[in-house]
């Protein structure tokens, strides 16, 4: 389980320190909590989420469990790495929007008339439950060739699980490669 410390200071120069020795800039929040400013140490954050079969993953904040799902992230523009993460508890039967990665499944025909797979929603965003959030969504590929592309309104719907986005929006596409 990932281990959390609480901030006491948000400002700038305590945001600095922290990043200095180490630490991951984290807000945790929910439907109805207060808010929580955590830090964690940046290693064990990113081991802990690449490791990670659910959407949803446990952290200990000050002796305190939670659920947690990774709403949003800032990075460096330069370097890459992580500067800030935007944490919300996972709360068992509160419906609210989730981030649900796109998983292609099956090799294009489009691949051997020289396309390219372009996923354009590398995750969709959807309203349901925890309990009703699947880890990805799945989407066969094996037939599409140059030109074609699966659109949300083209997916399996799901029951309890509602897409957010416009059903017009391309999810992912062949193009021709250059």
């Amino acid at each position: 389980m990932l281990e959390g410390i609480i901030r006491e200071s948000t400002g700038k120069r305590a945001t600095k320190a922290y990043r200095r020795d180490g630490y991951l800039i984290a807000n945790i929040y929910g439907k109805g909590l207060e808010n929580i400013h955590a830090a964690f140490k940046m290693n064990e954050y990113i081991r802990t989420v690449r490791k990670k079969e659910t959407l949803a993953f446990p952290v200990s904040i000050d002796g305190k469990e939670l659920n947690v799902v990774v709403q949003g992230y800032e990075s460096h523009a330069v370097t890459g790495n992580l500067l800030h993460v935007d944490l919300m508890v996972a709360q068992p039967g509160v419906v609210t929007h989730y981030h649900v990665p796109v998983n292609p499944q099956g090799s294009p025909i489009g691949l051997k008339n020289k396309g390219m797979l372009y996923v354009a929603k590398p995750r969709l965003r959807v309203k349901a439950t925890i309990e009703n959030i699947p880890n990805a969504i799945n989407v066969d590929v094996t037939n599409l060739d140059l030109g074609d592309s699966v659109l949300i309104r083209d997916l399996a719907e799901e029951a309890n699980l509602t897409f957010t986005d416009a059903e017009r929006v391309s999810v992912l596409s062949i193009i021709k490669a250059k």
